[in-house]
């Protein structure tokens, strides 16, 4: 019996489709799971590589405070260590409108506090909160006091944070000021520092990169209730201080004695310089009027002693008379004829404003003989004569360490027309400043040494200990014989001829005037009325201390000639300074040292300008009157420079004005005949 098959049974449809929604609805929740990790991982690496710069500096910015720190600049002392310029901390008071939620009052009480218009004040916050800013100064450079002052108004002395207490947006910045504790002293040689710590004039200008201080990095690390928990500073070196050359005590006597002269000469401006010879170290540099480095308003802060460029007249015919020794072509005991006090050179007449007759070579000078000199620089010759001009460094800057130095003027000879060298035999048809006439008789008295003039003595570092020291250049310029010689003639100079108001009490000085007129931009001529007056001489006569510059700009009072004006203002500084360094007498003290008034000559009639004849008022009555026409000249006029510096000077297209861009005014004197 065959068995009956077994019956299939078929499965439940209901059965299969659950199994089906069950299947599907997990492959969902896998799929959803595996897109969710999907998209976290995709944004994962997004924020961790995309975005890991801008998340990081985010967080960092909540967490951290990076301050910068300006180090306090360095220090500049005189040769004896006086602070001359030195930083102070002073604090910034500003505001950050966001935190302020009642800028009215916090308007009311941080104008009371500080002392500013409550107006103003609620105007400027606005302004910054609606704009967005977070940082308004309200106060700049509040010195401690102050600060105290207002510390006590806005902060609440109970709330201690590590960085300051804070008052409704309130803040406070470390800053720091500039402060000169001896005001106008030697300010146009100091300079000054501006607000963002760099030197904008002077000793400040030109070493800023050694006095300027660095900036630290001081970095806070903050809880979330802005509590510091950490902080690293990064170091930086300390900036280096600056220690000159200038005495404080000679610039004090040198600004004293220089503005007394000229309130008496009733001058427009004036200016002393002190050398030491020896080593060229430049000991006073007096500048009249001058200005206060904390409260600069309106004027010059330029330092003319090294920027303004003049005709020397007289005092020039050192050179020329040191061209002529060097080419031993006369003693001082020979004799020279003046003739009838009147030259003639290439159709340019040249006059003495007296007749002097046969003199010895030295009188010639002590009388500031004209006619003298240009005999003289005649016979020594062109290119001799330019040869000794570039040896004492006219035409070229000093190298010292002051900004905007001039180089002054000095055409090359093959410039040079008839009666140049007759012109600037005398002084004429050359520019010069104060510096490089002071450095060219400091060479004479230094034995023909001549001295790289300096006023950096050395540098050191924050720890006192010395980093460089300034070795003077020093270059032989002329014979001994030669240098000893000049002495001779300059002391006659003092002893009986213009400079006779340079006599000192108890030691023996030389040098020699010089008076030269002005020249007018306008009128193109010369201004007869118009001076510049100046003296330079060295003392003691035969072992030189200090060698010394004074020079008058527009003396209107009485004599106005070097021997007048200038001459006593060297004869005061001079006595001071030997009187002050004990330096030993080489003469008899006595009260009566000063010449008496009557001897003295009413006016340096021998240093004014070459024209026809002395100023109007003293000239000839027979002279002819200088002709107005301009000399026709082969050479092609003077150009301005582009490249010069802001203290470069130029020539105007006359080729006879010379400007500056800084303070009075001063011009050649170029004759035209």
């Amino acid at each position: 019996m065959k068995k009956a098959p077994p019956i299939k049974l078929r499965p439940n449809r209901k059965q299969v489709d659950l199994k089906r929604m069950l299947f599907t609805r997990f492959m969902l929740i896998v799929a959803a799971f595996i897109l969710w990790i999907g998209g976290i991982s995709v944004r994962l690496v997004h924020l961790q590589i995309n975005q890991h710069e801008a998340l990081l500096g985010k967080a960092r910015g909540q967490s951290l405070t990076v301050k910068n720190i300006k180090l306090m600049r360095g220090t500049i002392y005189d040769r004896n260590g006086s602070v001359l310029a030195m930083s102070v901390p002073v604090r910034t008071l500003f505001v950050n409108p966001s935190e302020i939620e009642d800028i009215p009052r916090a308007a009311r009480e941080i104008g009371k506090a500080a002392g500013i218009d409550t107006k103003q004040l609620l105007s400027k916050l606005n302004e910054a909160k609606s704009l967005e800013r977070n940082y308004v100064p309200i106060a700049k450079r509040v010195d401690e006091d102050n600060a105290k002052r207002i510390n006590k108004a806005l902060f609440d002395p109970d709330i201690k944070k590590s960085d300051e207490p804070q008052y409704a947006g309130v803040h406070w910045d470390q800053d720091q000021k500039r402060s000169y504790p001896y005001k106008t002293l030697a300010a146009p040689t100091i300079g000054i520092a501006n607000a963002e710590d760099e030197g904008v004039a002077g000793i400040e200008r030109s070493q800023n990169s050694i006095l300027e201080g660095p900036v630290v990095k001081r970095i806070q690390e903050r809880d979330r209730y802005g509590r510091v928990f950490d902080e690293r500073v990064i170091e930086r070196e300390p900036p280096n201080d600056v220690y000159l050359t200038i005495d404080k005590s000679a610039q004090i006597i040198a600004e004293e004695a220089l503005a007394e002269g000229v309130a008496n000469a009733n001058a427009r401006a004036g200016m002393a310089l002190v050398l030491d010879p020896a080593n060229g170290e430049t000991l006073a540099l007096a500048n009249y009027p001058t200005f206060d480095p904390e409260n600069i308003k309106n004027g010059s802060t330029s330092n003319q002693l090294v920027q303004a460029v003049y005709s020397p007249g007289s005092v020039f015919k050192l050179i020329t008379y040191g061209a002529a020794l060097e080419k031993k072509l006369f003693k001082p005991s020979d004799m020279i004829d003046a003739g009838d006090g009147t030259i003639d050179v290439a159709g340019h007449k040249f006059t003495d404003s007296h007749h002097i007759g046969r003199v010895t070579y030295a009188e010639a000078l002590a009388h500031s003989s004209n006619v003298c000199a240009i005999k003289t620089g005649m016979r020594v010759g062109k290119s001799d004569f330019y040869s000794m001009v570039q040896k004492l460094g006219f035409g070229k800057r000093t190298g010292i360490e002051l900004p905007a130095e001039t180089a002054g003027i000095v055409h090359n000879p093959d410039r040079w027309h008839g009666d140049s060298l007759a012109s600037m035999s005398i002084g004429y048809e050359i520019g010069v400043t104060p510096l490089q006439i002071a450095t060219a008789f400091a060479t004479i008295a230094n034995d023909g040494i001549k001295n790289q003039p300096h006023i950096i003595k050395e540098i050191r570092d924050s720890q006192g200990n010395t980093v460089s020291v300034t070795e003077p250049n020093q270059t032989q310029v002329v014979s001994r014989e030669t240098a000893a010689d000049l002495r001779t003639m300059l002391r006659q100079v003092v002893l009986s001829g213009t400079g006779k108001r340079a006599q000192l009490d108890g030691y023996t000085s030389a040098g020699k005037t010089g008076t030269a007129w002005k020249f007018d931009p306008i009128t193109k001529r010369v201004e007869r009325s118009k001076y510049i007056s100046s003296f330079v001489g060295f003392a003691p006569a035969n072992d030189p201390k200090y060698v010394i510059i004074v020079v008058m700009d527009e003396p209107k009072s009485g004599a106005r000639d070097g021997g007048s004006v200038a001459a006593p203002v060297f004869k005061e500084i001079a006595q001071q300074l030997l009187e002050t360094a004990n330096v030993t007498h080489d003469l008899p003290t006595s009260n009566s040292a000063a010449t008496a008034a009557e001897d003295i000559p009413e006016i340096n009639k021998n240093d004014v300008p070459t024209v026809k004849g002395p100023p109007v008022d003293e000239r000839d009555k027979t002279s002819e009157p200088p002709d107005k026409t301009t000399r026709k000249r082969s050479d092609a006029p003077i150009k301005k420079d582009a490249n010069k510096t802001d203290g470069e000077k130029s020539l105007a297209l006359t080729n006879t004005k010379i400007r500056m861009n800084n303070g009075p005014a001063i011009w050649k004197t170029k004759p035209k005949t």
